[in-house]
């Protein structure tokens, strides 16, 4: 049930979805006697639309979420096991398709080739909500990693899990993690916070490894807007839906924080 109020919610409180959805109404209340509120929400919409696709301000909400955890260099210890999550890969006409998060499932290669002795695993089932899952994106995941010359007995896949939360309960379960192993936590860096406060509330004590970055480090984050009006307002949905997603998960007891970060991790051990 959380999985699918989940997606309704936030597509009605999206606020790209709200705007658009706003100059719809707006377009509507021109042709009544409500046609002056209407030319106010008309503009307010195109205003909150020309800032998220535009100005920097998409890249100013996500930049906490992707400073909470500091960059690993690949090369960093012993690595026991590497966990890759879900929302990068898929499978269309049997062969594989990326998304913008691909930096995923990259970095991922590098790390096992880097830690031969360690597990890869990838979690990912199929997040649809309308249409029936014919391909996981575990399925895409094995494609890719065999592909590239991974060896397949290093392989684990997990393609049932919809959502952070079950990526960490299925997760552990599948690969049983012992005291003292070394497991990596591959996601994006806007996701990360979310990510490692669900798998340590699932008992599964996982390392951060942030990749995908959206904004640079830098001061320019602040100051330099889009040229691509779809970059920012995609960049904006996700910030947004990850700083949403952060109090939900924290409201239905999916993580002990509600803006989990290095420091907790530390108390822990």
């Amino acid at each position: 049930m959380f999985f699918v109020l989940s997606k309704i919610l936030w597509f009605l409180a999206s606020p790209v979805n709200l705007a658009i959805g706003g100059l719809v109404l707006a377009s509507l209340l021109a042709f009544t006697r409500f046609s002056g509120p209407g030319r106010w929400l008309g503009l307010i919409c195109v205003a909150v639309l020309g800032l998220l696709a535009f100005s920097p301000l998409p890249r100013i909400v996500v930049r906490p979420l992707e400073d909470r955890f500091p960059q690993q260099a690949v090369n960093s210890g012993k690595v026991d096991g590497i966990i890759v999550l879900g929302g990068a890969i898929g499978v269309a006409r049997e062969d594989i398709v990326l998304n913008n998060a691909a930096a995923r499932m990259t970095k991922a290669v590098e790390l096992a080739r880097a830690h031969p002795e360690a597990k890869l695993v990838f979690t990912g089932g199929g997040a649809n909500l309308l249409s029936p899952v014919v391909k996981t994106e575990a399925d895409g995941a094995r494609l890719l990693f065999l592909g590239l010359g991974l060896l397949e007995n290093r392989l684990v896949l997990e393609d049932k899990s919809r959502n952070t939360v079950e990526n960490a309960v299925f997760t552990r379960r599948l690969v049983d993690p012992k005291p003292g192993e070394r497991w990596l936590l591959v996601t994006s860096a806007w996701h990360m916070p979310r990510a490692m406060g669900v798998f340590r509330k699932a008992g599964f004590q996982v390392e951060a490894f942030p990749v995908d970055f959206l904004s640079a480090g830098t001061p320019a984050d602040y100051i330099r807007p889009y040229r691509k009006a779809a970059r920012g307002l995609d960049i904006a949905d996700d910030a947004f839906k990850e700083w949403a997603g952060l109090v939900a998960y924290y409201l239905a007891g999916y993580t002990d924080a509600l803006f989990p970060g290095p420091a907790q991790a530390a108390t822990r051990r």
